[in-house]
């Protein structure tokens, strides 16, 4: 089964927490605080591997999590930082974020990495706290939480040349005897159910041609296959658009040649400048005049390069393939990078620390990350870490906060899972 995009979630590691250790060693008194810092987390990274040809791995795993950090040790020991969670990816693979649709990278490149979420850094010891007045501090840093993501991964084929057109055009039976790809083909719609790659060698050169399927009326709106292969095409830098012109099944071949343009330029206009060699396949089964017809309709709207073949017969796929490989040949490769919208950031703005919610039961709710982790790093069985944290809070501007938010003596406030009655 061919997998090309798939929603998934990812986590990289948290920090190891700092230790609270004191120095101990026969005949050395008053050691002092010497508890080291906890190791980073993990970080979560991408790699374009060129010898993957889909996202399978994704089909049935959607959740991949980095390895945490440890925490510190004592004698001043650091804890060892979380291994780094490498998730292979083909190249043409895009990473978006899926809550803003931002696109984080776009691997084009064999080995190319990326990190898309970041190990948190891990707590320091009690070591870093220890001064004139505090000289045996009974607290340390908790670490800090790895970032989370949810990602859309999304694999766009690169190939050189792109084959378009209505199913049963012919495209499978023009791809196999171009090059040695095997496509499944029948007399039916819907034949090919996934891109097929294949390998033109002409002369002393070499290309890809990519047979996108599913392509009819309405596809750019998610009609048939259409919606889901149409990306694919963006990355050719040469179209190669098939009509059957013996129109047995029906079909006007001049308006289907229409309307898979209009299907192309509707998914995405920069598609209407890329070069175009038209296919008018089938010519042994239609008559002089069809073929005529048709041919002085393409060349009525500008597309100069038209050939008229067969490929089930193989009458005129000598001609057709030299002519793509001289175009190849001449055409600058394709802009394979989606275009990645920087935001620009004049003025700076710190990040908020915390955001203060009052529930439906009266309870003021302090949140965000640092006042989370400067809880879990708080021993409030000690009194200097104890007053350690409410200086952290009045400094950080959590208390004004609180009253400008309308707690009032005696209401309760939550910071995690701690809750305690506000004192004025």
């Amino acid at each position: 089964m061919f997998i090309d995009h798939a929603k998934i979630y990812v986590k990289a590691g948290d920090g190891g927490n700092g230790m609270v250790s004191f120095h101990t060693e026969k005949y050395v008194t008053n050691g002092g605080p010497d508890g080291g810092d906890g190791g980073k987390g993990g970080d979560v990274v991408f790699v374009a591997a060129a010898k993957l040809r889909t996202l399978q791995s994704f089909r049935f795993k959607h959740k991949f999590v980095a390895q945490n950090g440890e925490k510190g040790m004592n004698r001043k020991m650091y804890g060892h930082g979380g291994e780094d969670l490498v998730i292979a990816v083909p190249v043409g693979t895009i990473i978006k974020d899926a809550d803003t649709d931002k696109i984080i990278a776009d691997f084009t490149e064999d080995g190319q990495k990326v990190i898309v979420a970041k190990g948190g850094k891990g707590g320091l010891g009690n070591m870093h706290y220890a001064n004139a007045t505090r000289q045996a501090p009974q607290f340390a840093r908790a670490g800090v939480p790895g970032e989370e993501k949810n990602l859309s991964v999304e694999l766009k084929l690169i190939a050189d040349v792109g084959l378009v057109g209505y199913p049963n055009a012919g495209k499978s039976t023009l791809l196999s005897v171009m090059t040695n790809a095997k496509p499944k083909i029948a007399d039916y719609p819907f034949t090919t159910l996934e891109p097929v790659l294949g390998v033109v060698s002409n002369y002393d050169m070499s290309y890809v041609i990519a047979d996108i399927p599913g392509i009819i009326e309405d596809a750019h709106e998610g009609a048939g296959l259409g919606h889901d292969f149409l990306r694919h095409i963006e990355r050719t830098r040469l179209l190669i658009h098939v009509v059957d012109v013996s129109a047995k099944d029906g079909r006007d071949p001049i308006d289907d040649f229409n309307s898979i343009n209009d299907e192309l330029v509707q998914f995405n206009s920069k598609l209407a400048e890329r070069p175009q060699v038209v296919v008018a396949n089938k010519c042994d089964d239609a008559t002089e005049e069809e073929i005529e017809m048709f041919v002085d309709e393409v060349k009525s709207q500008g597309f100069e390069d038209v050939f008229v073949i067969s490929a089930a017969a193989r009458i005129g796929i000598k001609e057709l393939t030299d002519k793509i490989t001289e175009l190849v040949s001449k055409l600058p490769a394709a802009v394979i990078h989606d275009e990645i919208v920087e935001e620009k950031i004049y003025n700076f703005e710190p990040e908020e620390k915390f955001t203060i919610e009052r529930d439906e039961e009266g309870v003021y709710e302090v949140k965000g990350t640092w006042v989370i982790v400067t809880m879990e790093s708080t021993n409030f069985d000690d009194p200097d870490s104890l007053s350690y944290f409410q200086r952290s809070l009045i400094n950080a501007g959590v208390i004004d906060a609180l009253r400008k938010a309308g707690v009032q003596e005696g209401d309760t406030v939550r910071i995690g899972p701690l809750e305690f009655d506000f004192v004025d």
